[in-house]
């Protein structure tokens, strides 16, 4: 099985996956911006566009998954922000048309809730940021994510892309707990402290990033 967790950039998408990767034993997370950070490795810094836009990402994609879910006994889940239909298709569509199951959930939240989200990737430094007048510094460092918010958070919204879960109010465990019920899995029980929880969200959030 795959799961495939959709939403805008900032959404919380790596976070609920790697939360899930905790609580399902056997699973293994594919991110699928592995494959277009390896065709930029490969261009000059000129050339690096939305990789999304080469189909060669989308076919990438796409072999890598089927291969992993052909060979690999445990549950697959793909965090990756994909709002254009046409490479929905090229991805999870062709993913379901291949024969494998693949469960789509998009993520979404209000706008100003996902921009505090990408201003907290600055992993805590917002408070003080906006105390010397430099608030808009970490989403001016989230420029690509910002741009593409409003069109992510409109087509993610329609029919095509759901089942779709709404997170403003809904803390990631919740999250997970919402994903593995839909698509009848029995992650084990969230143990985690608030303390224990935030620690853990913010190591996520530190092997995450790209330099």
């Amino acid at each position: 099985m795959l799961l495939w967790i959709n939403g805008p950039f900032g959404g919380g998408k790596t976070q609920t996956a790697f939360e899930l990767h905790r609580r399902l034993p056997g699973s293994v997370v594919c991110d699928p911006e592995m494959v277009g950070y390896g065709l930029h490795r490969m261009m000059p810094p000129k050339l690096r566009t939305d990789f999304q836009h080469f189909p060669s990402w989308r076919q990438g994609v796409f072999e890598v998954l089927d291969h992993v879910l052909r060979e690999h006994e445990g549950v697959v889940i793909a965090p990756m922000t994909v709002a254009d239909p046409r490479y929905f298709g090229e991805t999870v569509g062709r993913l379901r048309e291949s024969g494998h199951d693949v469960r789509h959930f998009a993520l979404l939240a209000r706008r100003e809730t996902v921009l505090d989200r990408l201003g907290d990737r600055g992993l805590g430094f917002a408070p003080l940021l906006r105390a010397v007048g430099q608030g808009d510094l970490l989403l001016r460092r989230e420029k690509f994510a910002v741009d593409r918010l409003d069109l992510c958070l409109d087509n993610l919204s329609k029919p095509e892309f759901a089942e779709h879960i709404w997170t403003d109010a809904t803390p990631v465990a919740a999250v997970v707990d919402r994903i593995a019920d839909t698509a009848g899995l029995r992650p084990t029980p969230d143990t985690d402290s608030p303390m224990r929880g935030r620690l853990r969200r913010m190591a996520v959030t530190v092997r995450s990033v790209r330099l």
